[in-house]
């Protein structure tokens, strides 16, 4: 109840104060929302430090979520899918047990709505799946006023050729929850699905809630690698929420913070190529393709200039032959 009415509050200061612009006036309110450790950050690779030690990030449970349906909530702020238990996350120094999700998005029409940049590029939306240490705390609240109390996957989602159908069995159901405090089941689905195919590549650092009351409570884990929807996706999801309950509709568009400053934090990533969008077998493969190339290309050098060169000696033979010629007859 106390996080539900935290959102209440976070979802009243943004229609009061005009969608993101309000956020400037979020430490008056909420002290925290001013620190010096807060989310989401422009993850500039430039000054990432490569961390070889970092283990692998490892859903488990994400493909096979039980039997239950999960609630989907539209809270006024986001679009919110509860998560069971039995979802955990592996390679962090705690057992991090799964407790929702949800996303971050734009303005109709923009591809621009996601939390965190990486190199100052935004992407179209942003999914964020909040974890709490389980092992130490025994409830999502509890954690969240506690240091590393929090773990949250960020998945930075852009456009795509074609329609992502584990995003559908979030987006299909919007219709039925489009005013704030509206509830719906969703049949269970592999989680697992709407995240990158690729997971080993990712940034963490220490940072906030993105919301109100903004707790420098958060292990953060944003993959370099995105997840995609179609045009078509995104527009649903641009256009089907009202962050109003009664009266007139007012859109949920929007509802993304601005980055915040870094300070004094460092980031660090599980890969050596920060900036690469490969892995390193696609690298591998790359450079084989590459030498491949250099190969054939001098094949085929080599090849021209000899025939170029049995030209050039087939009319070096001719010319003798024929100025021998002329000298015996004359």
């Amino acid at each position: 109840m106390l996080l539900f009415a935290l959102v209440l509050k976070v979802t009243w200061i943004l229609a009061a104060e005009g969608g993101p612009h309000g956020q400037d006036h979020w430490p008056s309110s909420y002290p925290e929302c001013g620190g010096d450790a807060q989310s989401p950050i422009d993850i500039q690779t430039a000054g990432v430090i490569f961390d070889p030690d970092l283990p692998a990030v490892q859903p488990r449970g994400y493909d096979q979520p039980g039997t239950e349906p999960l609630d989907l909530h539209n809270n006024g702020h986001t679009v919110q899918l509860s998560l069971p238990p039995t979802l955990h996350l592996g390679g962090l120094p705690r057992k991090y047990t799964a407790a929702q999700l949800h996303l971050h998005w734009g303005q109709k029409g923009s591809q621009e709505g996601s939390e965190h940049q990486i190199d100052s590029e935004a992407t179209a939306a942003e999914l964020h799946v909040v974890h709490y240490d389980s092992e130490s705390y025994g409830s999502l609240t509890e954690a969240a006023q506690k240091p590393q109390g929090l773990a949250v996957l960020g998945v930075l989602i852009e456009v795509g050729e074609t329609e992502n159908p584990a995003y559908d069995h979030i987006l299909s159901h919007l219709h039925k929850i489009r005013h704030k405090d509206q509830k719906t089941s969703v049949p269970p689905f592999s989680v697992r699905e709407l995240f990158p195919q690729q997971l080993e590549q990712f940034f963490r650092y220490n940072g906030s809630l993105t919301t109100p009351p903004c707790y420098q409570s958060v292990l953060w884990t944003v993959f370099n690698r995105r997840a995609q929807v179609s045009m078509g996706q995104l527009e649903k999801l641009q256009g089907a929420l009202f962050s109003t309950e009664e009266g007139p509709p007012e859109a949920l568009v929007q509802n993304y913070r601005a980055p915040q400053p870094l300070n004094q934090r460092a980031i660090f990533a599980s890969f050596s190529q920060v900036g690469s969008l490969y892995t390193t077998g696609e690298m591998l493969g790359l450079g084989v393709g590459i030498l491949a190339g250099c190969l054939c290309l001098l094949l085929a050098v080599y090849f021209i200039a000899r025939k170029i060169r049995k030209k050039r000696l087939g009319n070096r033979k001719s010319v003798v032959f024929t100025s021998a010629r002329a000298a015996t007859e004359a």
